[in-house]
């Protein structure tokens, strides 16, 4: 069976009409302006740490650390606080009845053992990431959740006052 070349021209020729082009055209735009947008938004609501110095001697691991991730902790703090909070409550409370240096140990623990609340924290995290942020997140996304999770960690233990029982209630 042979095919008849204008059949074929006269197939593409509809498919691929100027206007189904100038539509395609226009979402490749839209879509762009979104991701631009997205960018701009993410970075606008991020608040800006003074401390966290960024040198061209650091690794790039430490620069993400300072210029991302704790920027990010930092604007994500209650809904952290208000996650391990849920975390101690699905747990039976017992982070309530232990000791202080216990209590430390349960945090650790939490974070580094529980995949689930790890995860949860993670995606709280990287779902913040812009695009950029993501691509050179996933170079090094070892290291980069180790960062993560050990900043994590010392936020809950620097806030631990708040999982006190007459605080523990979740809005």
């Amino acid at each position: 069976m042979c095919i008849n070349k204008s059949v074929v021209n006269n197939a593409v020729n509809k498919i691929y009409s100027p206007w189904l082009i100038y539509r395609a055209l226009c979402i490749i735009l839209i879509k762009s302006k979104v991701m631009i947008n997205r960018t701009e938004d993410l970075l606008k609501i991020r608040p800006v740490i003074s401390s966290a110095r960024i040198y061209d001697t650091m690794s790039s691991e430490e620069r993400f650390q300072n210029g991302t991730l704790r920027p990010l902790l930092k604007l994500q703090n209650d809904l952290i606080i208000a996650v391990f909070k849920n975390y101690i409550g699905k747990h039976k409370n017992v982070f309530y009845d232990i000791s202080l240096p216990k209590q430390l140990d349960y945090i650790e623990n939490a974070i580094n053992k529980d995949m689930k609340l790890r995860n949860s924290i993670k995606g709280m995290i990287i779902g913040q990431f812009t695009i950029e942020e993501y691509a050179e997140y996933i170079e090094n996304s070892s290291a980069l959740n180790k960062r993560m999770m050990n900043l994590v960690k010392e936020r809950l233990v620097s806030h631990i006052q708040l999982f006190r029982p007459e605080m523990a209630p979740v809005l």
